[in-house]
């Protein structure tokens, strides 16, 4: 019922500027360039009940490359990234977290999720994507109380064209995230740190 299409990409990268997903260090700071909640009204969309300034606004934003960004965090101490994609944030996050030997904790109400995303999870406008998911990685997550369930559902919502999630130096974190709001990705946040323990879990809070 839906098209579907795979791409495939080679080229040459420098083996010193390779970064990978499997590099953490304790005490590094997590930084998301993006919003999450893409995928939550992209179903929207499909559903017919998003309005034509959301189709606008997140059209806008899955259009914008992540170049920007990931010229701007080259000139700093980057140990680890990926970008966000179809397994959500906790999915590629979980990615970069399993077997490394180290842990991460998330504070939820810095991480930029798209307002419209919360009234759309409300309404049951979760992709099938979500559910995937949450039922692959949620047994690594550990959830504050304080965490509401429809926050938990958006962290795992997969995302089309989401942004970078990087990992980097924490004297470094604060200064890459002014420079990439000063460069127009102005949703740029420190989202969390790696801890040494518990490892191999996501913490939540």
């Amino acid at each position: 019922s839906e098209l579907k299409y795979g791409l495939s990409v080679t080229g040459f990268v420098h083996p010193d500027r390779i970064l990978t997903k499997k590099n953490l260090k304790a005490g590094d700071r997590l930084v998301l360039t993006k919003s999450l909640g893409t995928g939550v009204i992209n179903t929207a969309i499909k559903g017919g009940i998003a309005s034509p300034e959301v189709i606008e606004k997140v059209t806008q934003l899955m259009a914008s490359l992540n170049r920007d960004a990931a010229e701007v965090m080259s000139k700093y101490r980057v140990h680890a990234c990926t970008d966000v994609t179809g397994f959500g944030l906790l999915g590629h996050l979980a990615e970069m977290v399993v077997d490394s030997g180290l842990g991460v904790r998330l504070k939820a109400e810095n991480i930029p999720i798209l307002s419209e995303a919360y009234d759309y999870a409300a309404m049951g406008m979760l992709p099938a994507g979500a559910f995937k998911n949450k039922k692959y990685r949620e047994p690594i997550v550990e959830f504050s109380s304080s965490v509401g369930s429809l926050i938990r559902d958006l962290l795992f919502d997969p995302q089309t064209s989401g942004g970078l999630l990087i990992c980097l130096d924490e004297d470094d974190a604060d200064k890459l995230v002014d420079e990439l709001i000063q460069k127009g990705i102005k949703e740029s946040k420190v989202i969390g740190e790696v801890i040494s323990a518990p490892t191999g879990k996501i913490l939540a809070n």
